[in-house]
């Protein structure tokens, strides 16, 4: 997939840090006295780092995203391929898929009276929930409202499971820090599965932008025409934009 990245000219780079500062997502750091691109998953493209370049070693270009490395590769066709996969070495079941039925009572938000004498129930239908391990074929996707949360929203958000998680299958990831597009993964679900609508979940900083663009685009590359919105959450737990 092709899309607008910066480029650092290191020998017109002189060190002074200001595209740094200037970089609302993290994508920039100095290395050995020099601006470096660190993860081109975190550039957003838009160039806010140029104008403060004073030496002008800073370009946007656009080209092919960058790639799985090796590992990730072969974890992303596992996932495809094996979605009951074995234990990981540690013993962990982390990547065991698996539906979790819920009880009619238990998906149905609590009474306000009850509410408050009686643990809140998890509204989770489904493991594992990050998207880097749910895998593309499991059957709990099929005709499956689908929830794709950033996962700093269920730490925001106070009500998170009743308002957004209930009665919807439910994958979490953090763009900037997980290090990969998640357009090619959330693309051959959608195309594998029927379903019912897409809710994209974000925090208002601007690296959950990498989230939204890529549900935008893997609902392109479907080629299906599925309901889906974005409600976008602020740092202190209000709901901004339905």
């Amino acid at each position: 997939m092709k899309r607008k990245i910066i480029t650092i000219d290191e020998g017109k780079c002189n060190g002074c840090g200001l595209c740094v500062d200037a970089c609302h997502e993290g994508a920039l750091q100095l290395v050995n006295g020099k601006a470096r691109l660190v993860s081109e998953s975190y550039c957003d493209g838009l160039g806010a780092c140029l104008p403060e370049c004073p030496a002008g070693a800073i370009a946007i270009e656009e080209r092919e995203a960058a790639a799985f490395d090796e590992e990730a590769v072969k974890k992303h066709m596992d996932a495809r391929f094996n979605p009951m996969p074995e234990k990981l070495a540690c013993g962990c079941p982390g990547s065991q898929a698996r539906t979790i039925e819920r009880k009619e009572a238990e998906a149905s938000a609590l009474a306000p009276a009850a509410a408050e004498h009686t643990a809140p129930v998890s509204q989770l239908r489904q493991w594992p929930c990050q998207i880097k391990l749910v895998p593309v074929n499991a059957p709990y996707f099929d005709h499956a409202h689908l929830l794709v949360a950033a996962d700093c929203t269920a730490y925001a958000y106070a009500n998170f499971h009743n308002d957004f998680m209930r009665n919807k299958i439910t994958v979490i990831g953090c763009p900037k820090l997980d290090d990969i597009d998640y357009t090619e993964k959330l693309t051959e679900i959608l195309k594998a599965h029927e379903i019912k609508s897409v809710t994209v979940l974000r925090m208002e900083v601007p690296c959950c932008g990498g989230i939204t663009n890529a549900v935008k685009q893997a609902l392109v590359n479907s080629g299906k025409m599925i309901p889906w919105g974005i409600v976008t959450i602020t740092t202190d737990g209000r709901i901004v934009e339905n």
